[in-house]
């Protein structure tokens, strides 16, 4: 982040903006993501990021991690594929949520959980294609699940009402379920978290 200072012309004494602020945020939660920082390092951090006033402070924060390729976070932008048959797969404890996620299920289960995920866009597209099997979303508040351009067949879809939050996620779902389930809700106990990422 110093380097970035030096190569834009700024200086440390320059009062950070709010799109600063962000990009700072972002390279922490995506290094808390990756195991490089403890949750309670990350509270730490996002509260003097985001009280930060000049770009100096806002590089000590990140001075002892590995800085985004081309101002993007590690893994935010490409297209994560899940592709299987017969098998489960888990995303969950600060995985980090990408613009778009292509989706290939047969006779298995995907759950996506949202409690701790790595959130560094205000959309994901999924494009899916599940057949007799299940896709089980865990949301959060400010999570919300569009489903309009999903085609069901002889499936059902169950989906609890979000609760009343600023829209952090908007997860757009399009594509086909055959013989299929996709839920939608909030994590329980016992509903989709396990004690170690599957």
């Amino acid at each position: 982040m110093a380097a970035e200072i030096v190569r834009t012309g700024g200086s440390p004494e320059v009062r950070a903006s709010h799109v600063d602020r962000d990009r700072t945020v972002d390279v922490l939660r995506v290094a808390a993501g990756d195991g490089r920082l403890t949750l309670a390092e990350l509270d730490e951090r996002l509260e003097a990021a985001l009280s930060a006033r000049t770009l100096g402070e806002l590089a000590v924060l990140t001075e002892d991690l590995p800085g985004p390729a081309g101002g993007t976070p590690d893994g935010a932008d490409r297209v994560v594929r899940i592709r299987q048959e017969g098998a489960s797969t888990r995303r969950g404890d600060g995985w980090v949520v990408p613009r778009r996620l292509e989706i290939r299920s047969a006779w298995g289960e995907v759950t996506l959980d949202f409690t701790d995920a790595v959130i560094t866009h205000d959309t994901l597209d999924i494009d899916l294609d599940l057949r007799a099997g299940a896709l089980k979303l865990l949301t959060r508040p400010g999570v919300v699940v569009d489903t309009d351009g999903l085609v069901m067949n002889h499936s059902a879809l169950k989906a609890r009402r979000p609760a009343d939050a600023p829209v952090l996620l908007r997860v757009r779902i399009t594509g086909e379920v055959t013989y299929g389930q996709l839920s939608v809700r909030s994590p329980r106990k016992g509903f989709g978290r396990r004690s170690a990422t599957a």
